[in-house]
């Protein structure tokens, strides 16, 4: 049963007079749950709670924290069904998807739990050579971890989702800031975490979940000063905001924030003259998959002039035209879409490719498709603004010179797409897609970007302005490096190093000792 209220670690708490509900898009009216706004007092006691749970949460072996990262999926398991129900309430989003959501979520907490039970995520180094000072190196936890929850994954990338997931697994307690859209989600979710941190004794405090519909709960754990780092994925001006005023606080701390990408394609010639239709088909459905409401949506895609870059052109919009629109996640964010749209469309030199004039449902998003020449893509900003939707910009470039002009302007991207259907064009072309690769954080070949796998090797990030902080990704193993810092041991006495950086190893986890990997002890 959703209650609208806070969990402050294990506590129920609903103090506030500030209350909200959530809306379901596609029905085109509120649910039913009322929520109640999380305090000042209730935020300093989630914070609080959390601070000192970490003094005993850190302590924790990995093997225990891998049991509590399994008890949080296995109760999430216990609950599906109503869990997808509200989820779809909330979002409009179909059963598909939240069935794949909902996978991935309980997927990525078991993923980091093996991660936790193998053991050499904590980069264990030590350096003794024959009189010299013995030094140990490890990864500690940072500390408390304020977590904001995405609009568009109210699984995978909120509650539970990875940033949660890869902070509980480095040691860190999580204070997860719920999104307005989706709180009912966002509370079943954390009655699930609750009940397995109480499963697996967790401390009380090691998770707590905060409503919020405006700015100010986010902005308090910001600035909280038993915060120790935060995860957000939104928009670039909520993320700019949130990074402005973590470092304005007397101790500073990192804000690793995932804030929006137009994800350029790179259309080779060849490719659009073997395949044209067969990549004009793949890319109206990625264009439009979620109604264009993923971060690695393709909102630009780059080719030189041709007749088969023409074809290609014509084929997608035909193919967009056949497609009915979906709902997106909210009025809020449909209004948003359609304001965005309108900025670009305002500007001149464009032509309409592909426009969708059905009627269609409140809430539902027009799929559309312009282009533009390579001179007025340079000459003007706006055909470079990410528009969160079923949107793309097609940029006609006349030669590869002023191809590679146009991606010299670009900012910082989540991904980057090459399209090619023969080898000897690649070196032909190997400045310009070394001049992609420098702008993005991940580089596909012969594929569509939507779509993220979660794996070890994954890389979700990217230069700025597409993350925070270049070096890290919200999306795979690695992910857990975020929440936590080096320490290293000089000359400390066996019995109390921790358990990796011992002589003997008992961890049996691979190490880095006098420049050699091995599993062996010293």
């Amino acid at each position: 049963m959703i209650t609208g209220k806070n969990y402050i670690g294990e506590e129920l708490s609903g103090k506030g007079d500030v209350t909200f509900k959530t809306f379901d898009p596609k029905e085109n009216k509120e649910t039913a749950a009322i929520f109640t706004e999380a305090t000042t007092q209730e935020v300093d006691a989630a914070v609080e709670k959390a601070a000192a749970a970490f003094k005993v949460y850190k302590q924790k072996s990995d093997a225990e924290k891998a049991g509590f990262l399994e008890a949080i999926a296995e109760e999430l398991e216990a609950n599906a069904e109503a869990l997808k129900e509200i989820y779809r309430a909330e979002s409009g989003l179909p059963e598909g998807r939240s069935n794949g959501e909902f996978a991935r979520t309980t997927g990525q907490l078991r993923a980091f739990a093996t991660m936790l039970k193998e053991g050499s995520w904590v980069e264990a180094i030590i350096s003794n050579p024959e009189g010299k000072p013995d030094i140990r190196r490890m990864q500690v936890p940072f500390g408390p971890v304020a977590v904001f929850g995405a609009s568009n994954f109210p699984f995978a990338f909120s509650t539970a989702g990875g940033d949660t997931a890869s902070a509980l697994a480095s040691g860190s307690p999580v204070i997860v800031k719920s999104h307005p859209l989706h709180a009912g989600t966002g509370e079943l979710v954390s009655e699930a975490i609750i009940k397995a941190a109480k499963k697996t004794g967790m401390p009380d405090g090691v998770f707590s979940n905060l409503n919020s519909k405006g700015i100010e709960v986010g902005e308090w754990m910001v600035k909280h000063p038993k915060i120790k780092a935060v995860g957000f994925t939104g928009s670039y001006k909520a993320g700019t905001a949130l990074t402005k005023l973590a470092a304005d606080r007397p101790e500073p701390i990192p804000v690793y924030a995932e804030m929006g990408s137009i994800n350029p394609v790179l259309a080779l010639p060849s490719a659009l003259e073997a395949k044209g239709d067969f990549w004009a088909e793949q890319y109206a459905g990625s264009i439009t998959a979620g109604c264009g409401q993923f971060c690695t949506n393709p909102g630009l895609i780059l080719g030189i002039e041709s007749a088969a870059l023409d074809s290609f052109v014509e084929k997608l919009g035909e193919n967009l035209s056949n497609l009915a629109p979906s709902v997106m996640l909210s009025p809020g964010i449909q209004n948003q879409y359609e304001a965005s749209k309108s900025e670009v469309l305002a500007q001149e030199g464009y032509t309409e490719v592909s426009k969708y004039d059905g009627e269609v449902a409140p809430n539902f998003g027009r799929q559309q498709v312009i282009t533009v020449s390579g001179a007025n893509f340079l000459q003007n900003k706006n055909f470079h603004k990410e528009v969160f939707g079923p949107f793309s910009v097609v940029v006609k470039c006349k030669d590869k010179t002023e191809l590679a002009e146009v991606l010299q302007q670009l900012e910082g991207q989540l991904t980057g797409t090459v399209l090619n259907s023969e080898e000897k064009e690649l070196s032909e072309f190997a400045t310009i897609i070394d001049t992609l690769t420098d702008t993005v954080g991940r580089i596909i070949y012969n594929s569509v970007p939507t779509g993220v796998e979660v794996c070890a090797a994954m890389t979700h990030g990217g230069p700025f302005p597409a993350t925070s902080n270049a070096k890290f990704t919200s999306v795979g193993l690695t992910a857990v490096q975020r929440w936590v810092r080096p320490v290293s041991f000089q000359d400390w006495p066996q019995a109390l190093l921790p358990q990796a950086l011992k002589d003997e190893n008992p961890l049996g986890i691979l190490r880095n000792i006098n420049n050699k990997y091995t599993t062996d002890s010293l």
